[in-house]
């Protein structure tokens, strides 16, 4: 029982110190920071989940050969569909989120004790990068008409993304706003509706959802031969790809379809990049360097390498590799995750990484990569 309230107690104080990280306003990059946190999280995370430890220490890593955070050995996000990857007891679980995946694959899941790191970290990086003008970075948070083109958390309660955009109703949304996919269908007269009021009113719009749901609205307005112009100050988010679905339509056209159909230009449309297994999420540039390249950005408690796939070392900066992600929200679970996805870094004049590019998904290599790992964490005992 002492170990054990030792341990909560540990967990307690490393959770407070990233949140002032969190909550501090406007963001700083801090490299010693970062490093220290990083692998005092690793340590805990190697003390209290067994299959990340037989994981790590099968790879020669443990908190005291550590040199620097770049060594902590990332899981693929695979292994989450077969393995219950946390670092707390099971009674402790207060939500569990799931991914989407495809019909009959089993989902992956994201076991959390708490919820204050998760929601902290997504609302300081929607604040930071999709509402600067909005976010109580400016001073007190300014309400925004939201139309999220999603199923609500009440719907969707394993959800990740549900979640994320019913924090952010809650945070910056009017009373006018609301989701607009009920029972599955995109309720399309409600959300046109409040879209001609914002037009007519000429207030700003936000309008935020997965890519495959603003390619059905777009049909929907097709169809009726309609479109509008949202006001200055209006932006989109959308999120995911066209996984598994019967029809695909390419980000550019997209772009180009919803600046003809709502009038919002390009250079306001954002994409976001997050997955399940993630605490914290990372969004285009073009709402804080409209003038920059656009890549994504996310918060100073995220790091994100790229991996030689064969080899598994970093490649030069602005080569290709795969994703790896290092986030400190995931105090609870797994805080290095390799992804399935290729990218890159984008560097600035100077030829200095300031953000990346997904490039698409690494075909074939997440099931074999996902096989040995679970294969290694289970070697010598069970989840």
């Amino acid at each position: 029982m002492k170990a054990e309230a030792e341990a909560g107690e540990a967990r307690r104080v490393l959770d407070a110190d990233i949140l002032a990280w969190m909550r501090t306003p406007g963001w700083t990059e801090d490299e010693a920071r970062f490093d220290a946190t990083a692998r005092r999280l690793f340590a805990h995370q190697f003390r209290h989940c067994p299959p990340y430890a037989r994981f790590a220490a099968g790879r020669g890593r443990t908190p005291e050969s550590l040199l620097s955070w770049r060594e902590i050995p990332a899981v693929p996000a695979g292994a989450f569909k077969e393995l219950a990857l946390r670092g707390f007891p099971e009674d402790n679980t207060v939500k569990t989120f799931r991914t989407s995946g495809t019909s009959g694959q089993k989902p992956g899941e994201l076991h959390l004790d708490t919820l204050s790191l998760y929601e902290a970290s997504l609302l300081s990086s929607l604040e930071n990068l999709l509402f600067p003008d909005h976010g109580p970075t400016r001073g007190e948070a300014r309400p925004c008409l939201l139309r999220i083109l999603a199923p609500s958390a009440r719907e969707a309660p394993d959800s990740s993304l549900s979640h994320m955009f019913q924090c952010l109703l809650e945070r910056l949304g009017t009373p006018e706003s609301g989701f607009d996919i009920v029972d599955g269908e995109l309720a399309f007269e409600p959300w046109w509706a409040a879209v001609q009021r914002a037009e007519q009113s000429g207030a700003p719009i936000a309008l935020c959802g997965t890519a495959f749901a603003f390619v059905h609205l777009l049909e929907q307005l097709e169809a009726r031969g309609l479109s509008l112009r949202c006001p200055e100050g209006s932006r989109i988010m959308e999120t995911g790809g066209f996984k598994g679905r019967s029809r695909e339509m390419p980000r550019t056209d997209l772009y180009a379809a919803l600046t003809a159909r709502l009038g919002v230009p390009p250079g306001r449309i954002v994409n976001q990049y997050g997955m399940t297994e993630l605490g914290s999420q990372f969004y285009d540039s073009v709402w804080v360097d409209p003038s920059g390249p656009r890549r994504k950005l996310g918060p100073p408690w995220t790091r994100v390498r790229f991996l030689d796939p064969e080899s598994g070392e970093e490649v030069v900066d602005g080569e290709a590799g795969v994703v790896v992600i290092h986030d400190l929200a995931n105090t609870g679970s797994i805080a290095a995750i390799e992804t399935a996805d290729l990218g890159r870094a984008v560097l600035d004049e100077k030829g200095r990484p300031c953000g990346f590019e997904i490039l698409g998904r690494r075909a074939g290599a997440e099931a074999r990569g996902c096989s040995i790992a679970v294969d290694e964490m289970l070697a010598g005992g069970g989840a």
